[in-house]
């Protein structure tokens, strides 16, 4: 294997990351592991044991902009400020990244779509994430990683289209709206976290975790390729939201995955769409 080669895109298996490493593979780990109802529970994480050389990133403090109360609860990064941070990290053109978690893969999902609309193309998600690592017989090392620090990320065109919510109102049925958030959630019947429940008329729903399979991988190809299919819409049309634009990204991965790309990401999601009173509100 030619250890300068760019990883597959937009998944590496942990056995093949494993390989690379051993053959001197340079890459940009970032451990992405979060909970949002304890948000210091990955950086605590992060310091018991990680994949080697791996940088915590923050989900509010690295992964997300400032709130206004209005534009949700992880409104997206300036991209100048991203494009700050990324370099910190020791990000520039051709740097190969891998993301992962240990929750299921939505937060490496946010860091892989974040890269993307800043314009970096080499990143993949660790598939499986720190349990696929561990059970493939990765080290898992408590010494903190050491950031090759660069400048800022030079300017480039996203590579991950966004639509907002004013488009989504604007030109009601021209796009197909795929909700990632749990059923019940979806249908108003409980809603732990935003002060209203229900979901954006006319959306769909398609929890992230049908995405993986019983170990925690992503499904095949092949698989999510047919169960989006059965939308019935192209990937262009279709605009992925979730409670904060976090697990919606797990969707737009998965798509990707399936050979389907083009999808949007609506970033403000439900938190932002009931922010406003004026916007309409489905339930069931």
């Amino acid at each position: 294997m030619d250890p300068s080669a760019a990883p597959p895109r937009p998944l590496i298996g942990a056995a093949e990351l494993r390989e690379r490493l051993a053959a001197g593979w340079r890459c940009v780990l970032l451990d992405c592991g979060f909970d949002l109802a304890d948000t210091a529970a990955g950086e605590r994480a992060h310091a018991q044991g990680h994949l080697p050389g791996a940088l915590y990133v923050h989900l509010d403090r690295d992964l997300s902009g400032s709130k206004s109360g209005r534009n949700g609860r992880h409104p997206l990064p300036e991209r100048q400020a991203l494009a700050e941070r990324v370099g910190a990290w020791g990000i520039a053109p051709g740097v190969p990244v891998v993301c992962y978690d240990a929750q299921g893969m939505p937060y490496a999902a946010r860091a892989w779509w974040l890269l993307r609309w800043l314009g970096h193309d080499a990143v993949a998600v660790l598939d499986g994430g720190a349990a696929a690592w561990r059970g493939a017989g990765g080290e898992w090392l408590s010494e903190p990683g050491v950031a090759q620090a660069r400048g800022p990320y030079p300017p480039r065109a996203p590579a991950m289209p966004a639509v907002q919510a004013d488009e989504l109102l604007r030109h009601p049925g021209l796009h197909t709206v795929l909700d990632a958030r749990a059923p019940e959630r979806f249908r108003g019947e409980v809603e732990p976290l935003d002060p209203v429940a229900g979901h954006i008329p006319g959306a769909l729903n398609r929890f992230f975790k049908h995405n993986l399979l019983d170990d925690g991988r992503f499904k095949p190809a092949a698989t999510l390729r047919s169960e989006f299919d059965a939308l019935g819409v192209a990937p262009q049309r279709v605009v992925h939201q979730c409670g904060s634009g976090v697990t919606a990204c797990h969707n737009l991965l998965a798509m990707e995955h399936a050979g389907l790309p083009g999808a949007a990401l609506y970033p403000g999601s439900w938190s932002e769409w009931c922010a406003d009173p004026a916007r309409p509100v489905a339930r069931a």
